[in-house]
C-alpha cells in the first residue's frame, strides 16, 4: 500500500476505531482525537449493527460527561428504517455520525444500496464525520468476514482494494490473511482494540496506537506509519 490511505470522499473526516469499551475508557484516546475534528452540532449514534437501545443510551451519557457533547439516536435497525427520509434527515444534521459495534453482517445488510448508506457518502465528501468502532469498521472494506457464519460479505468499499479486521490480534492474524486471500482485495488493515486511523482530506491520515498493514496473504505484518496532522 503505496503512500497514504486512499478512500472515498476528499472533505471530511473518516474515523476507523479497532474496538474497545468506552464505558471502561478504553477508547477515551481516540474519541478526543475525532471529537477535536467536530464542527457545533451533536453526533448522530447508528445502533444498527447492535439493535441495541441502551448501548445509544449509554454512549450519549458517555459524550456528555467525558466530552460535553451531545448525541442524538439515529434508529436505523431493520433496511426499512435505512430508507426512511426522516432518518436520512438526521444524518444530513448531525455534525458526525458514529456507527457502533456489533454484528457485521446487520450492519451491512440493513445499510446496503440505502438512502442511509448515500448519507454517509454525502457526509463524508461534504466535510463532515463518520466514525465507525469494532464490526462496524470491519464494514468499510470491500469485503467483511461474516459474524454469523463462515460466508465473505461485500463490504461498503469506502477503502478501495482494502479488508480491515478490528479487535485484531497480530499473533492471530489467520482471519486477516483469509480475508486477504479474497479476489479483488490488494491489501489488508489489521487495528487491535484501542487502536484508530482517521483519515482526512488531501490524503492526510492520523494513526493512534499500533496499526498494521498487510499487502500480501503470505507477507509479513508491518507496522503502519502514519503523519499526526492535527489541524483540526
Amino acid at each position: 500500500m503505496p503512500g497514504s490511505i486512499q478512500r472515498i470522499g476528499d472533505q471530511g473526516w473518516l474515523a476507523l476505531l479497532g474496538g474497545g469499551e468506552f464505558s471502561f475508557g478504553e477508547t477515551l484516546d481516540t474519541d478526543e482525537r475525532w471529537i477535536s475534528k467536530l464542527d457545533e452540532g451533536p453526533v448522530g449514534f447508528l445502533p444498527t449493527a447492535s439493535g441495541s437501545t441502551d448501548y445509544a443510551a449509554n454512549f450519549s451519557l458517555y459524550l456528555k460527561e467525558s466530552f460535553g457533547r451531545e448525541a442524538t439516536l439515529i434508529p436505523i435497525y431493520r433496511a426499512r428504517d435505512a430508507r426512511r427520509q426522516k432518518n436520512v434527515e438526521r444524518i444530513d444534521r448531525a455534525a458526525a455520525v458514529y456507527i457502533g459495534g456489533g454484528v457485521t453482517d446487520q450492519l451491512v445488510q440493513t445499510l446496503e444500496d440505502s438512502a442511509a448508506l448515500e448519507a454517509l457518502r454525502r457526509k463524508l465528501a461534504s466535510g463532515g464525520l463518520v466514525v465507525a468502532i469494532a464490526g462496524a469498521t470491519q464494514a468499510f472494506g470491500i469485503l467483511v468476514r461474516s459474524l454469523l457464519g463462515r460466508n465473505i460479505l461485500p463490504g461498503f468499499g469506502w477503502l478501495p482494494g482494502a479488508v480491515i479486521e478490528p479487535n485484531f490480534d497480530p499473533g492471530h492474524d489467520r482471519r486477516l490473511r483469509q480475508l486477504m486471500e479474497q479476489e479483488g482485495v490488494r491489501w489488508g488493515l489489521g487495528l487491535p482494540a484501542g487502536s484508530a486511523v482517521l483519515l482526512g482530506p488531501a490524503g492526510s491520515q492520523e494513526i493512534l496506537g499500533p496499526v498494521f498493514e498487510l499487502d500480501d496473504s503470505d507477507g509479513d505484518l508491518q507496522i503502519l506509519k502514519g503523519q499526526s496532522t492535527d489541524e483540526g
